[in-house]
């Protein structure tokens, strides 16, 4: 037996829920599947798991039917995974870095109560400081986490070798 994809080992050890041609449905990913899709709020709780089981193993079916035409082997599909890769990574490395400049950001209450000063000057608030104080600091901090990310981004292309062809950047339509 195998994973879903024809020729791959499966991805756990877990026990096996339920087999589909060569395809196995392991416990761990029939769980997590099922905790994340709209049959688990359900209250017939046994009747949902069948119907989620019975939605998996047709998903499965499709996909080894697709597979034996060789869809997986195509130059739209390989491009389409390959974007698909390139967007979920780079998801995963923006918001680690996010992450990883917020922790260090620390906007003072001076630094609120002066940006509010501001915006009562310019006639952009009369609400109580205590009142919008939350708004300024949570504002405060995302401008100073956008600059420290295209801090970030200027760092990354200094250390890059960028080239750019204007010949067929114009001719691009």
């Amino acid at each position: 037996r195998t994973g879903c994809g024809i020729g791959q080992p499966p991805k756990s050890k877990a026990p096996v829920r339920a087999v589909v041609n060569v395809c196995e449905i392991r416990a761990d990913e029939f769980q997590q599947g099922f905790e994340s899709s709209a049959y688990a709020g359900r209250e017939d709780a046994l009747q949902a798991r069948r119907e989620y089981l019975d939605a998996l193993m047709n998903q499965k079916l499709i996909i080894l039917d697709a597979q034996k035409k060789n869809m997986d082997k195509t130059p739209d599909f390989l491009a389409s995974v390959e974007r698909f890769w390139a967007q979920s990574l780079l998801t995963v490395a923006l918001g680690r870095k996010t992450i990883e400049l917020h922790k260090g950001i620390n906007v003072r209450e001076d630094d609120v109560r002066r940006i509010y000063e501001n915006m009562v000057k310019e006639g952009v608030t009369t609400k109580p400081f205590e009142d919008i104080y939350p708004q300024i600091k949570w504002q405060a901090e995302t401008e100073r986490e956008s600059q420290l990310l295209k801090e970030w981004m200027d760092g990354l292309r200094k250390g890059a070798t960028v080239s750019v062809n204007e010949n067929v950047l114009k001719a691009l339509k």
